[in-house]
């Protein structure tokens, strides 16, 4: 008896009647991610481990703890302004100078403001630097623009500057970081700088220019206590 047209396609269709291997070929089938959610299973599910992969892994934990700190985040936050998505993104705002000597957790206190940030949903590009990586990246690097890269960092939304104060200062380093404070003045965009410079001797190390900038910008926190990084070796 000869198959009709349709009864041919029935048999394509039904995997009872296919040839031999069809269990095989069906069961690899089932076992590759077919759905968004499969493939997506090995990628970070918010927008904070996204920034973990970000941050070294000794401050991948931190947290922001210090009552002044917390304080700053949430005027941070308040003053964020809405984005296409409806969540709160990085606008203008106060910045913040952490200060304390050798240990006292000033980098640990600025990733976990970050973190604290991304955690309460605030929308945040954000960039961190050294006051020595600013340097560096200034001086003369064949196929390097350095332009590109300062203006990167006057125009972050958020910026951290580790270790302000920390280089040997001279006329070229103190005018870096004037034009970078001073932007970043102007425009009111949030930035934490820490420093082991004792209130006092910070105008004498950045000059005068920048130390009445940032007096007028930051809430300034001071951290106390033993070098933690002794405590814990």
């Amino acid at each position: 008896m000869t198959s009709t047209p349709t009864a041919a396609r029935t048999a394509d269709r039904d995997p009872k009647l296919i040839g031999g291997g069809w269990r095989e070929r069906f069961a690899r089938i089932q076992a590759v991610p077919t759905t968004a959610a499969e493939r997506e299973a090995d990628q970070p599910s918010t927008v904070l481990e996204l920034a973990d992969r970000r941050i070294p892994p000794r401050y991948r934990l931190a947290v922001a703890d210090h009552p002044e700190v917390t304080t700053w985040v949430q005027q941070v936050t308040l003053v964020s302004r809405r984005g296409p998505g409806g969540a709160p993104g990085i606008a203008q705002g106060p910045s913040l100078l952490i200060t304390g000597s050798t240990g006292s957790g000033k980098t640990h206190q600025a990733y976990g403001a970050v973190r604290s940030l991304l955690a309460g949903g605030v929308r945040l590009r954000w960039i961190k630097t050294t006051a020595e990586e600013l340097y560096a990246a200034q001086r003369p690097r064949q196929g390097v623009d350095g332009e590109q890269e300062m203006r990167a960092l006057m125009a972050c939304p958020l910026l951290i500057v580790d270790d302000l104060g920390a280089a040997k200062a001279t006329e070229w380093t103190e005018a870096l970081t004037l034009r970078l404070v001073n932007h970043r003045y102007e425009y009111m965009l949030p930035t934490i700088f820490t420093t082991n410079l004792p209130l006092g001797d910070i105008r004498a190390a950045l000059g005068d220019r920048t130390a009445s900038r940032l007096a007028e910008m930051c809430e300034r926190v001071i951290l106390t206590g033993p070098d933690r990084r002794r405590h814990t070796a």
